[in-house]
């Protein structure tokens, strides 16, 4: 195997000729083995969007000659179409507030630019990954910027997965508009209420959560380029801080802008700390929903059996023919897991000291995974649950029949005290509530039914003055 040396601070290093990556990501790599895993595709991409923006803002301001210029957006374009990113190798977890990361991407483009440029990888008197590449930049803007940017596309994933089921719930509520089943408080049995409106319930949830993640999406738009290492833009050439933000926004397609405040949006991330409450609020939302379902579908014979969730999988490898809800309950996990994530990202946010947060490499690693976990459970949940979600109507049916739950629609027309004996008694005998108000002879069998029909007791009620005149 071919070998170049590369030198830093720290000394000298034996690297691949073939790699791209140069000594510091080496470095980083046999010192930062944390989670197995390396670093995000779109976290990838952002930096070459912030990479190309600024070797194209100093090339307009003069300090960057044109053919190294070119040599950088090159390798960034080869990047941003999905070549490259093997090299990108170091652990998403790491000290030193994600400079390994950003030094990744900075050799990563040097070598590619020297091949462009005809020269050996390593050859940096020629293409150099600090002097270029990161010219007037800093880790402690440039990480900001790309996690942001990052941050965004996720969540652009995020909502049309979002509205997807959302429009199902929406179609279910249509499907399931007519069918009455019993409504639970503290999981008692309370009053009726039709299928399809809890499954309209469901897409208004979901409905509040879209609007969320859109308002912090723009928020998100506000990045530091341009303040460097603690927001004062030492190093940085006035021109470039000027011009390098609508640079970056051009090439995004993001309408992005530069904070007014450099120094407050590189020492506080509260931002991240939102963006990670709203995803866990969506998670949330969609976990109740999976609990929901899972109560519904319970049994199928000893349990409420409202609804029957679609077979994926066998259940058990004891227990023959046993089906479990296992689409709602990835669901459930992955809220779970969204939750411990947002409270290490609040910590992490949290532990700033000073004119920087060193702890930012933690807030990406476990925000990406929130966004990008929900976004696949999401998809899951709708496809292999939602929308093959049959009502059980005939179990519905005789639940509300056999519940004293719908004696509280009787309360206006026969009085508190009564409905209550009645629902004592058809507790202690089973008798349902019907066949008592009828033996009782409290009212008509032609008012029964109308109190008693699924619109009637599923919406603002009807009073007795407007039962006599019927």
């Amino acid at each position: 195997m071919l070998n170049r040396i590369e030198a830093d601070s720290i000394g000298e290093k034996n690297i691949d000729q073939q790699a791209y990556y140069g000594v510091q990501t080496l470095r980083a790599f046999e010192n930062f083995k944390i989670s197995g895993r390396t670093i995000n595709d779109q976290m990838i991409n952002a930096l070459a969007y912030v990479k190309k923006a600024s070797a194209m803002t100093n090339a307009k301001v003069g300090l960057l000659d044109n053919k190294k210029m070119k040599a950088i957006t090159e390798a960034c374009d080869e990047i941003l179409s999905g070549e490259l990113h093997e090299w990108f190798i170091v652990d998403p977890i790491q000290g030193g507030a994600g400079t390994s990361m950003n030094m990744n991407a900075n050799e990563v483009i040097a070598n590619r630019g020297l091949e462009l440029l005809g020269h050996e990888k390593g050859q940096y008197q020629y293409l150099h990954p600090n002097d270029h590449v990161n010219y007037g930049q800093s880790t402690n803007d440039v990480i900001p910027t790309a996690g942001k940017i990052a941050t965004i596309f996720l969540i652009d994933d995020l909502i049309v997965e979002l509205k997807a089921i959302q429009q199902t719930l929406e179609l279910k509520a249509i499907e399931f508009k007519d069918i009455l089943k019993m409504g639970r408080t503290q999981m008692q049995d309370a009053v009726p209420i039709r299928l399809g409106q809890e499954f309209a319930a469901y897409a208004s949830a979901v409905e509040r959560d879209i609007k969320r993640l859109e308002y912090i999406r723009q928020e998100l738009m506000v990045v530091n380029l341009g303040g460097t290492a603690i927001g004062t833009g030492i190093n940085a050439d006035e021109e470039y801080v000027k011009e390098v933000v609508p640079i970056l926004a051009e090439l995004t397609e993001l309408p992005l802008v530069q904070a007014v405040d450099l120094v407050d949006a590189t020492q506080n991330l509260d931002i991240f700390t939102m963006a990670s409450a709203i995803v866990k609020s969506s998670a949330i939302s969609l976990s109740k929903v999976a609990n929901d379902l899972r109560l519904m579908s319970s049994g199928p014979k000893t349990g409420f059996g409202e609804i029957t969730l679609p077979a994926k999988q066998n259940g058990s490898s004891i227990m023959p023919g046993k089906v479990n809800p296992v689409i709602p309950e990835v669901v459930n996990q992955v809220a779970f897991n969204i939750m411990g994530n947002d409270t290490t990202i609040s910590l992490a946010v949290e532990s700033g000291q000073l004119e920087l947060n060193a702890f930012e490499p933690i807030i990406f690693y476990k925000l990406f995974e929130s966004i990008s976990t929900l976004t696949n459970a999401i998809n899951t949940f709708n496809h292999n649950c939602i929308v093959g979600i049959l009502a059980n109507q005939t179990r519905c049916q005789q639940l509300v029949e056999h519940s004293v739950g719908i004696i509280t629609a009787l309360c206006p027309h026969i009085g508190y005290q009564k409905a209550a004996d009645i629902a004592k008694e058809a507790i202690y005998t089973g008798a349902t509530v019907k066949s008592l108000i009828k033996r009782e002879n409290l009212l008509s069998t032609e008012s029964i039914d109308i109190i008693l029909n699924p619109e009637t007791m599923t919406r603002p009620g009807i009073s007795g003055k407007q039962l006599l005149t019927k």
